[in-house]
Order: structure tokens, then C-alpha cells, then sequence
């Protein structure tokens, strides 16, 4: 009997046990205080001047090359400069066998006194005849005619000059000078070769790069865009020659040290590429950009006085593709708006429609916030803060 009265309470026991966790499991989990508004970051606009600049494509020129060839035929004797080094301008560079020169300058020397001795002859008997013809003692043809003869004995003397002249030319011209200064490359010629006047192929070449130009192009849209700004207000060009500031940086994707400045802007569009040629110019002390080298230009092309700056956060896109942001009215509810961004400026976008100044742009947030929700405003900082603080807690509840 009191085995089955144990049996039974032990029973009522576990029913009793069974009926109380039914109990716990059925009741819900305590609610908790109804979620706040949103928190968003946000920047506001303010309107300032912004430089515009545009990165272009380019390639080094020297700032002068001059190709030296002979003036004068022979055979060179002498190479008298070091490939790949600098000379200066009117410095010797090759001797070609003057033998021949300065016996043509002989000649021509000899000739002129032979001319001027019969020049002083002319001149005495002209002089000799005047009186005579006055008195009738010679005819008056006799004395015409050395009157003509003392003219043309002198037209011989400046003939003779001028031939003399040419000769001394010819024989400087056996001495190949640089006509410019600057670096020099390689010769085309050896001791010993047969040049001749006027040849096609150069015997060296001179180029000076120390200033230096940088020629780069731009596009005729991008030209036309910038007039049209400027003839809307919306921004203020630098002039094009001699005011814009022109940065390079080179192949390897170092910057250049020094800036350089705009020189000149071609007047007409290549048909090929339907672009335009900028030439800008650069010093060059220490020979580091080289003819024929790539580079990437930025050149200043105006100055937008009132921009307004957006961080590229800040700037989604819809379905279509329209440029839109978030921003947050007086009433402190989100508005959707659909912008127009020029152009990026670092890690912003230049927006030139769609926004104004004084404009709350939402930056922080975007993702829990839609058009017509109300929000609470915070610093784009303390918006981000919250919302890893608010991470890390799901976290960590994740993980219990």
C-alpha cells in the first residue's frame, strides 16, 4: 500500500513539473520599449569657391631641337664633342677638311686686288680725260668711255668682295658649330665620311630641355562644356595662356616637383581625334623629364565661385542611373532628390543641380532610412559610432 501512495505522488510530481515548464514556454518574451526615430549623419552644404582641374594625357617635347647638318661638302676630319652630353651654342662640333676653302679664299682674295689695281687705273685715265674733253683735245666719246670703264672696274671690285666673302663663309662653314645650346645625342658619322651640303640625314642632334614643354589634348566636349559654364556663370576660367597652373604626374606614378604653366592653346581641332593641343612648360634643372616621355597632366581649367561639394557617401543611384541624395528638411524628414554631379574633386562630387546651399545631405545611415521617415540628426561621426555600437550589441546578442 504505501509502495503504490509513493508511486502515485511521484507521479503528481512530475505532471505538476511537466504543467509548469507548458506554462513558462507559453508565455511571450517581455516586449521591449518601442524603437526610437532613426539615426542619420549629415552634412551641410556651404557654398565656396571650388578650382576645377582636369587630368589629361600628355607627352614631353624638348623646348627646342635643331638637327645639325653640313653647310658645305668634305670629309670629316674631327668629331670634337661627347655623345650624349651638353654643348653650348656656336661650340665646334665636327672639322671638315678645309684644304680646299682656303685655297678658293686665295683665289678670291687674289682676284679682288687684281680687280682694284685695274679699278685705280680706270679711275686716273677717267680723270686724266676730263680736262682733255673740256678743251677738245680728246673726243667726247673717248672720255665717256673711261668714264664707263672707272664704273665698271669698280662694279668688279664689289664683286670681288662679295666672291671673297663667300669663300670666307664656305671656309667657317668647314667648321660645324652647334646652333643651339643643350644636350646632344648620338653622331650619325665617323672620322673619315663624306658629307655634302644640304643632306638629308643629320649629322647630330641638339636639344634643349631645360625649360621643357609638355603637350597634352583635350577633348573638344570638354572644351565646349567648360565655355558653356562659363558663359552661364556657373564658373570663372583661368585665361589659357600664361595664368593656368599645370601639374604632371609621371609614368611610374610619382608627381613632378615643380608646377608648370599653360603657354599656349592650338587654335583648331585635329579631324583624327577631335581633340585639341595644350602646350604647357616646365622647368627642367635636373633633367628628369626626357623628350618623348608619357605623362598625365592636371590643368586648371576654371573656377566653379559658388560650388557645392558632396561626399561621394553621400550619392546613390537610382534604377536609372539619375544621380540622387538624401536630405533632411526642416521638419527633419527625409527627401529624396535627384542631382546633377559635375565632377569628381577627390572624395567628393561637385553638384551643380538638385541641391542648395544650406542643404542637409544625408552621409550616414542611407540604408535605414527612407523618403518621408522622420530622423534624428547627429554628426556624420557620432551617427557612425552609433551605428557600430549598435552592431557590436546584435553581436554579442547573437552570440548568448
Amino acid at each position: 500500500m504505501n509502495k503504490r501512495m509513493a508511486a502515485r505522488a511521484a507521479s503528481t510530481w512530475v505532471i505538476s513539473a511537466a504543467v509548469l515548464a507548458l506554462a513558462a514556454c507559453s508565455k511571450e518574451a517581455p516586449q521591449g520599449p518601442p524603437p526610437g526615430k532613426p539615426k542619420v549623419g549629415v552634412v551641410t552644404l556651404k557654398a565656396e569657391p571650388v578650382t576645377l582641374s582636369t587630368e589629361l594625357p600628355g607627352r614631353v617635347s624638348a623646348l627646342r631641337i635643331a638637327e645639325v647638318r653640313p653647310q658645305v661638302s668634305g670629309i670629316v676630319q674631327k668629331r670634337l664633342f661627347v655623345e650624349g652630353g651638353e654643348v653650348k651654342q656656336g661650340e665646334q662640333l665636327y672639322q671638315i677638311d678645309p684644304s680646299l676653302y682656303q685655297a678658293e679664299v686665295n683665289s678670291r682674295r687674289a682676284a679682288l686686288v687684281r680687280a682694284e689695281a685695274a679699278a685705280r687705273t680706270a679711275s686716273v685715265l677717267a680723270q686724266r680725260y676730263k680736262p682733255l674733253a673740256e678743251t677738245r683735245a680728246v673726243s667726247r666719246q673717248t672720255y665717256d668711255d673711261a668714264v664707263s670703264q672707272r664704273e665698271q672696274s669698280q662694279a668688279d671690285v664689289a664683286s670681288a668682295k662679295a666672291a671673297l666673302e663667300t669663300a670666307r663663309i664656305n671656309l667657317v662653314y668647314t667648321k660645324v658649330l652647334a646652333p643651339i645650346g643643350g644636350l646632344i645625342g648620338r653622331s650619325n658619322v665617323t672620322e673619315g665620311a663624306l658629307v655634302t651640303a644640304s643632306q638629308a640625314n643629320a649629322l647630330a642632334t641638339v636639344q634643349q630641355i631645360d625649360p621643357i614643354y609638355v603637350d597634352v589634348t583635350q577633348s573638344s566636349v570638354q572644351l565646349l562644356r567648360l565655355q558653356e559654364d562659363a558663359a552661364a556663370g556657373r564658373i570663372k576660367r583661368a585665361n589659357s595662356v600664361g595664368d593656368a597652373a599645370v601639374t604632371l604626374t609621371m609614368e611610374d606614378g610619382t608627381s613632378y616637383a615643380q608646377p608648370g604653366v599653360l603657354k599656349f592653346s592650338e587654335v583648331t581641332v585635329d579631324p583624327g581625334t577631335g581633340s585639341i593641343l595644350l602646350r604647357a612648360e616646365f622647368p627642367n634643372p635636373n633633367r628628369r623629364l626626357l623628350p618623348g616621355m608619357f605623362v598625365r597632366a592636371k590643368v586648371e581649367s576654371g573656377v566653379a565661385e559658388k560650388g557645392l561639394l558632396v561626399p561621394q557617401r553621400g550619392v546613390t543611384r537610382s534604377q536609372r542611373g539619375t544621380p540622387t541624395a538624401l536630405i533632411v528638411n526642416a521638419e527633419n524628414k527625409v527627401e529624396l532628390r535627384e542631382i546633377k554631379a559635375d565632377r569628381a574633386i577627390g572624395d567628393k562630387w561637385l553638384v551643380t543641380e538638385g541641391l542648395a546651399e544650406g542643404d542637409r545631405v544625408v552621409v550616414e545611415g542611407l540604408q535605414s532610412v527612407r523618403p518621408g521617415a522622420e530622423v534624428e540628426v547627429m554628426d556624420p561621426k557620432a551617427a557612425a559610432d552609433a551605428k557600430a555600437a549598435q552592431q557590436g550589441q546584435g553581436a554579442a546578442g547573437a552570440a548568448k
